[in-house]
């Protein structure tokens, strides 16, 4: 649970206020030493400089490779056991099975840098071994955060009568509410959806914050002064509150298998498609006994605890942006500029304007160039379209 609180936005900002006092990494603990591959490969650096580096042999499918001797023994030792348990070797048993822990063998460039990776292959910083109750809490308030906001969209409908008798206007634009907050959430996931793809940004910044704002501007909504006002605000909310509506079933495949993944994406799309339809119906019982804005009152309150349990238990879950970090904190620990983690090898020539154009840009160019993504998405608007009307 500790390793929970640290990695969430709150533990993150504790880190920064007492300048990674509290809250440490175990590379920022007294005593910490590196597993003995890495070691090893940060004693041959010595060598570098007068032999000039020789490129070991590449790896045959993967960036990150296990010692070849402990993965026979490993192999030799699981199959004698499993024989003699059963007798005989159960065909594809031995996948399920929790494998021995197995220190994975650091990579190095022509240039003598040493690509950051998992120490081992049940390192518990890396997503896919997380326990399943840290999973299914992460998932749970994922999912949550996904339900406000879609029902933040249909909930504005109890609403439509009651704003008509106010301000005096048209069922067409009193709907603009509902529509404006659609387009929101349109069009935010083209800007923050690949911000969140940006490993020195990663996915849960990008949470936090435009959740932040969307609590923030719900306050307001609420107590609009005209309808100008609440048609720009109602935009914003639908704006701010789009990352998860994107980014959360890439959330989900942080931490869970292939295996494993279609089950929390059930839990996920449910949540998303109850949203809208459940909107109308915790609205409805309010509205007509107070007022229409009531409507927007719920969304206030539904979306501040969400805000809070987003503070303390959802982490980063993008390995790219974790390793990383781990790369940071490697650098700053041996004092040695040589740790690198592959995205920063791969971007290190980029400037920060062309990284986050490249980003912003890749949607649109999938779109276009992709017919049968194009051929998705149009399905998909129409879907919305019939579905919101």
């Amino acid at each position: 649970m500790a390793d929970l609180i640290r990695d969430a936005p709150l533990g993150q900002l504790i880190r920064w206020a007492s300048k990674n006092k509290y809250l440490q990494y175990p590379e920022e603990k007294a005593g910490f030493e590196l597993p003995r591959p890495w070691q090893d490969v940060l004693d041959s650096l010595g060598g570098l400089a007068d032999d000039g580096f020789r490129e070991p042999p590449p790896p045959s499918s993967s960036s990150s490779t296990v010692a070849d001797e402990d993965r026979q023994m490993q192999q030799q030792e699981d199959q004698e056991k499993q024989e003699d348990q059963e007798g005989q070797p159960a065909p594809g048993q031995g996948r399920l099975e929790k494998t021995q822990s197995v220190p994975v063998v650091p990579q190095r460039t022509e240039d003598g840098t040493i690509l950051v990776d998992w120490y081992y292959s049940d390192d518990a910083e890396n997503p896919h071994n997380w326990s399943n109750k840290k999973r299914v809490l992460i998932a749970t308030v994922i999912c949550l955060y996904t339900f406000v906001v879609y029902t933040s969209s249909a909930i504005y409908t109890s609403s439509i009568e009651g704003l008509r008798a106010q301000w005096g206007v048209s069922e067409l634009k009193a709907s603009l509410g509902l529509s404006l907050y659609v387009l929101g959430y349109g069009i935010g996931p083209l800007v923050f959806s690949p911000l969140s793809e940006i490993p020195r940004i990663g996915r849960s910044p990008v949470y936090t914050v435009t959740m932040f704002l969307f609590v923030v501007i719900s306050i307001p909504t609420a107590f609009a002064p005209n309808f100008a006002g609440l048609m720009v605000l109602r935009f914003l909310q639908g704006l701010f509150g789009s990352p998860c509506l994107a980014s959360g079933g890439a959330s989900l495949g942080d931490m869970y298998s292939l295996q494993m993944l279609p089950y929390a994406m059930v839990a996920w799309v449910s949540a998303a498609y109850c949203g809208p339809a459940l909107g109308p119906l915790l609205s409805g019982f309010a509205v007509p006994a107070k007022s229409w804005r009531w409507a927007l009152y719920e969304s206030v309150w539904a979306s501040s605890p969400i805000f809070l349990a987003m503070l303390f238990s959802l982490p980063e879950t993008s390995g790219p942006t974790i390793l990383l970090r781990r790369a940071q904190r490697l650098r700053k620990l041996t004092g040695n500029d040589r740790f690198m983690s592959q995205s920063e090898i791969d971007q290190r020539n980029m400037k920060v304007s062309s990284i986050a154009l490249d980003a912003l840009i890749k949607p649109m160019e999938i779109t276009i160039k992709d017919p049968a993504v194009l051929f998705v998405q149009i399905y998909t608007a129409i879907i919305y379209g019939i579905y919101y009307s």
